[in-house]
């Protein structure tokens, strides 16, 4: 009996057995999942199609995370795998233009892929473009809500108020409205004649660049609009992995930190779109590694200076704050001859001569275009007004700032809203924090290579970021003198998040011992939790468009 116990334990000791066990468990996860589907939100489709559909989904993540885990060995690496595999996850999971403002950053790269670099108001697209921004408009769970007031016929009294709020999937009589729905209405309307599409108001190449390709590439073997659209969200999530590859083989420490930022949802949600935040965000975490690096060399220097011009020619004038960046590094790791003041001057002069350029070049280029307003009207906003007003008061400006910050609970209580302040998922908010202090716990043991200085530095930068984003949207999107700061979303705090983020694990690591003192098993530690977190949100995201909850409207 006892040889025989042995022998039991021997055998399930052997990879081979925790694998099948674990593969099983995991196709007996996605059965369990479609019948929750079936049953709590009474999904009406075939069941069967949809669970073969998850366990074939779910066999191929095994295989790659399987594969992963034996042949890969660089941390870098496995993270930018996981970044790949949850972005793919999360291309499809969003529908076709619901990330902010990716209508029109569809038809300006659409343009760009048939080699239109000017801006002409006149040039149309063809009718399946047409098709697919008629059918899938953008922002589609606050652009379908509705409220009402429900009054007693008798009485004339209120008996109750309804509204349909962040749920995209409506149910009106016995009708079905949802976006799932769209994809039959967008091959309906490819053969209906519809109203041309112009060139939109959006005068930039350089951001368009990685999701033009794909389209290309799309249009080269056949597909039509919305296969334009998915293979430009996949050319863009290759391009942010690759950045965040580069950005993660950078950091000497906190690749936990950063890796949890990068696999964040919201990060995940904009790098699989079309939206040009995609490469602003590796980008940005490409030049913050930097301050995790141990020593900084003449190729860091140059890698520094391409990404910080590339990112003042994607978002101009904002993205100058990162030119602090050489300034404050510690002393003893600037390996490089030129002095940092030399290198900021030459940073700051490419910096403002491309930003100047891209202005140029997208005035000089426009044709036929008629008179562009400011967005909500002159009379509403004023830009000159409202600095005037904020430079005349300071300190009220400051307690708008503070209080608008308050309101939104610093912008760590948005980091589970998705599109334009469109959809919220409560149970992904609760992920994405969770995914970035556990990540931030865990980089506790590794001491930090920042001097005092260049600490204060870092944590001066995140403020002044938080400070220029909430500026810029109160000058510009905000009416003047008003107690609130309108527009600011979460996706805006992302870079300053990783900065407060690490000067945290910073700040603990001399005031905390941990137990897990092993950077090795932190990291893998850190990675497969936050991508399980990921992929989990990226699930959710799904359910919540396709699947459920339904809300029933009043007829």
């Amino acid at each position: 009996m006892e040889k025989t116990l042995q022998k039991i334990k021997v055998f399930c000791k052997k990879p081979a057995v925790y694998q099948t066990a674990g593969y099983l468990a995991l196709q007996l996860c996605m059965v369990a999942m479609v019948y929750y589907w079936r049953v709590f939100y009474g999904y009406t489709g075939s069941a069967l199609k949809l669970t073969a559909l998850c366990c074939l989904a779910a066999t191929a993540v095994y295989v790659v995370v399987l594969l992963t885990v034996r042949y890969v060995k660089t941390f870098p690496t496995k993270a930018a795998i996981a970044i790949a595999v949850c972005g793919i996850v999360f291309c499809f999971a969003n529908p076709p233009l619901q990330a902010p403002d990716e209508s029109v950053h569809y038809l300006r790269s659409y343009s760009i892929s048939k080699g239109w670099l000017n801006f002409d108001h006149d040039r149309t697209y063809p009718n399946d473009v047409a098709a697919l921004l008629s059918a899938f408009p953008g922002a589609w769970t606050n652009a379908h809500t509705t409220y009402w007031v429900e009054v007693d016929e008798k009485t004339g009294e209120l008996t109750g108020t309804g509204s349909s709020a962040n749920f995209p999937l409506r149910l009106q009589g016995n009708e079905l409205i949802s976006l799932s729905n769209q994809f039959k209405a967008y091959q309906d309307l490819k053969n209906t004649a519809l109203e041309s599409v112009n060139e939109p108001i959006m005068f930039q190449i350089i951001p368009f660049l990685p999701q033009a390709v794909g389209m290309f590439v799309a249009r080269l073997i056949g597909l039509q609009a919305l296969g334009c659209m998915y293979l430009g969200r996949l050319a863009n999530l290759a391009v942010y992995t690759v950045l965040c590859w580069f950005a993660l083989r950078n950091c000497k420490r906190y690749q936990t930190i950063f890796a949890a930022v990068m696999l964040l949802p919201l990060s995940l949600y904009l790098a699989a779109s079309l939206s040009y935040d995609s490469l602003l965000l590796g980008l940005y975490y490409l030049t913050a590694s930097y301050y995790c690096a141990d020593e900084i060399r003449k190729k860091d220097v140059q890698v520094f200076f391409v990404s910080f011009v590339l990112m003042n020619a994607v978002k101009p004038w904002i993205s100058l704050l990162w030119l602090l960046l050489p300034l404050v590094l510690p002393q003893k790791a600037w390996k490089v001859k030129a002095k940092k003041w030399q290198v900021a001057l030459a940073a700051i002069a490419g910096a403002i001569s491309i930003t100047l350029f891209v202005e140029w070049y997208g005035t000089a280029m426009r044709v036929n275009y008629p008179e562009i307003g400011r967005m909500l009207g002159t009379e509403v906003v004023n830009g000159g007004q409202q600095l005037a007003f904020m430079l005349q008061n300071i300190p009220r400006t400051i307690a708008v700032f503070l209080g608008t910050l308050y309101e939104n609970t610093l912008y760590f209580g948005q980091l589970g809203i998705f599109g334009a302040l469109d959809l919220e998922i409560p149970m992904v908010q609760l992920v994405s924090v969770v995914m970035l202090f556990l990540a931030t716990a865990l980089a506790v043991h590794e001491k930090s290579s920042l001097s005092l200085r260049s600490a204060i530095g870092l944590g001066v930068l995140a403020v002044c970021y938080i400070a220029a984003v909430m500026a810029a949207l109160y000058i510009t999107y905000t009416p003047v003198g008003m107690v609130r700061v309108l527009g600011v979303q979460a996706r805006y705090m992302l870079p300053p998040f990783l900065m407060l983020l690490v000067l945290l694990a910073g700040l603990l690591s001399h005031v905390l011992e941990p137990k897990l003192a092993q950077t090795d098993k932190a990291t893998k530690l850190g990675l497969w939790t936050c991508s399980a977190g990921a992929m989990l949100s990226g699930i959710l995201l799904a359910q919540h468009y396709f699947i459920g909850p339904v809300y029933n409207m009043p007829v």
